[in-house]
Order: structure tokens, then C-alpha cells, then sequence
């Protein structure tokens, strides 16, 4: 059985080599790349033999996305299966394996504009003023995710790969390293320098019990290197502890982070920088303000509206 698995599992060599170059050229977290593997394993198995790359087009292409879609898939995972594709097809070209991309010539489905509710300022600043729970494995520690997350706006594979001299404390800033090994410099405020003072010593001490170093800023209890996935979970729990809604995750705090900026009149290019985006029309889409907030900004800004 197990062995009937591995084989169901196995991508041609191709693919293999794709997703390797993922991660050791493009800097893909290993979620990501998790992922297209089960979305590239999909196609293959839609094809029902090896491939030939070369004489499949975009028809057949989006005779697949058809597929997924008449077996219950959504949308959204849909254009994340095509952007695998794509970028799989990409790598193929710049390999000299195929001489065109198929998968751009397939339109990405329209995704639905409603955005996940966010935690107000008010809710956000009790959360954080408050005392972690009781019931916290490493309160100083928690303390540290919610405050990089939220008053940075980083992403949750970002703040795992924090390491020590990432933090420029003379400066007050500190080092990012983004998707495709991109790295930017973002504001490290003053709450979230105080939090990392505190839980800096407490981190010495569960090395020194492990009898392990580590220059990764955030450590479990064994002293090894905090998870994406553990992150998640901590995030959750407090989350839900603190009154806030129990399906809040770091995604949603890092969206918290834009929003609010926005909300009391940042410009949305600075926001743009901040989050690392590429394009401008990515953070557009991230953010979301009410009829009253936009009414607001625009009254205390607007120099015909003083």
C-alpha cells in the first residue's frame, strides 16, 4: 500500500527539478512549495500518462481548470493550481524545454472581492496591552509574534526567518527577507522592541536548558527554531483567549497592519513598501476601508474640503 502511494506521488523529472529550483533560487517557503507539488500532481494525473510538454496547449490547459472546478474546487484554489502551472512553464521555457508558455494564455478566474473581517484598533491595542493568558507556553514569546506581526505587518514565514542580526537596534529598524530572497528594511517600534527586550533573556535561558545555540530570533521550548505552522497555532489560541475572533491568523494581523495604516491616512505606497509588495495593485486589494473612513480621510486632507 505504502508503496502503491510513493508511486501515485512521484512528478516527472521536470517538475522534480522545478520545485528544487524553488526553494533553492526563488527562496519558496516550504508551504508554498508544498503546495504546487499537489497542484502539479493533479495535472499529471488529469493527463493520465507521462507528458509530453511540448504539444500540450492551452485548450488542454484549461480543459484541466474545468475539471477541478466540475469536481468542487474553488476558485481560489483554482488560480493558485494556475499559477503553478505557469510558473512551472516559465522554468520549462527558461530551460529550453518548451519554446512557449501555454498556461499564459489561460485567464485566471475572478475571484470575489469580500475580504476577511479585521480586528479593530481599539480591539487590537486591548490584545496587546493586556496580559498574555495563563495558559501561555512562552507569554514573552507571544508576545514578540503578535507585536512583529501586527505593528510590522510582516508575513508569518517572514517572522520565523527573523534571525538576531536582523534587528538593527541603534537604527530602530529591522531586516526582512521576503519572497524570492527580496529583503527590505521595515520600522521596528517601540512596543516591539520592548517586547523582544523582555523575551530575550527568557530565550538565553531555554538554550542554556537545551544545550543549544541558535541565531533564529524565535525558539520553541526544546530551543530549536519556531514553525510557520506552530506560529498559527499560538496566534489562534491567544487570539481566541483575548476575545478576539477564533479564526484570526497571522495572514489576518498582517492585513490588520495595512488596513489600519490606511485607515488614519498613510500613503499607500509607504504601506506598499512596508509589506513588500511588488505591485501597488496588490496592496489596493489588500486593504479595505469603510464609505465613512474614505469620507474622513478626505475631509482632514483634501485642501478644498478644509
Amino acid at each position: 500500500m505504502a508503496e502503491k502511494a510513493a508511486k501515485t506521488s512521484a512528478l516527472p523529472a521536470e517538475m522534480e527539478n522545478f520545485l528544487r529550483s524553488l526553494r533553492s533560487e526563488r527562496n519558496f517557503s516550504a508551504h508554498t512549495t508544498t503546495a504546487y507539488r499537489k497542484d502539479l500532481a493533479k495535472f499529471v494525473r488529469f493527463l493520465g500518462r507521462i507528458p509530453n510538454w511540448k504539444i500540450i496547449d492551452h485548450p488542454r490547459i484549461r480543459a484541466f481548470l474545468t475539471h477541478l472546478h466540475d469536481n468542487g474546487l474553488n476558485k481560489a484554489s483554482i488560480a493558485r493550481t494556475l499559477a503553478a502551472l505557469r510558473a512551472f512553464y516559465k522554468w520549462l521555457a527558461r530551460e529550453g524545454l518548451i519554446d512557449q508558455n501555454p498556461a499564459a494564455l489561460v485567464s485566471t478566474p475572478k475571484l470575489p472581492k469580500s475580504l476577511p473581517r479585521v480586528p479593530s484598533i481599539e480591539e487590537m491595542n486591548g490584545a496587546l496591552d493586556s496580559a498574555m493568558p495563563d495558559n501561555a507556553a512562552f507569554p514573552e514569546r507571544e508576545l514578540v509574534i503578535f507585536e512583529l506581526l501586527y505593528c510590522c505587518g510582516i508575513r508569518n514565514s517572514e517572522l520565523t526567518g527573523i534571525r538576531l542580526d536582523d534587528i538593527h537596534w541603534s537604527e530602530e529598524q529591522i531586516r526582512i527577507r521576503g519572497k524570492g530572497k527580496k529583503q527590505r528594511i521595515v520600522p521596528l517600534g517601540d512596543t516591539a522592541a520592548s517586547a523582544i527586550r523582555d523575551y530575550l533573556p527568557k530565550r538565553r535561558e531555554v538554550l542554556a536548558l537545551s544545550k543549544k545555540s541558535s541565531d533564529v530570533l524565535l525558539i520553541n521550548l526544546r530551543g530549536g527554531p519556531l514553525t510557520s505552522r506552530s506560529v498559527g497555532r499560538i496566534v489562534k489560541a491567544i487570539a481566541t483567549d483575548k476575545g478576539l475572533s477564533s479564526d484570526l491568523h497571522p495572514h489576518t494581523l498582517r492585513h490588520a497592519f495595512a488596513t489600519h495604516m490606511l485607515s488614519e491616512g498613510a500613503d499607500l505606497r509607504v504601506i506598499q513598501e512596508l509589506l513588500g509588495h511588488a505591485r501597488l495593485s496588490t496592496t489596493q486589494r489588500y486593504t479595505q476601508l469603510s464609505p465613512s473612513q474614505v469620507l474622513e480621510v478626505y475631509d482632514r486632507t483634501h485642501p478644498k474640503a478644509k
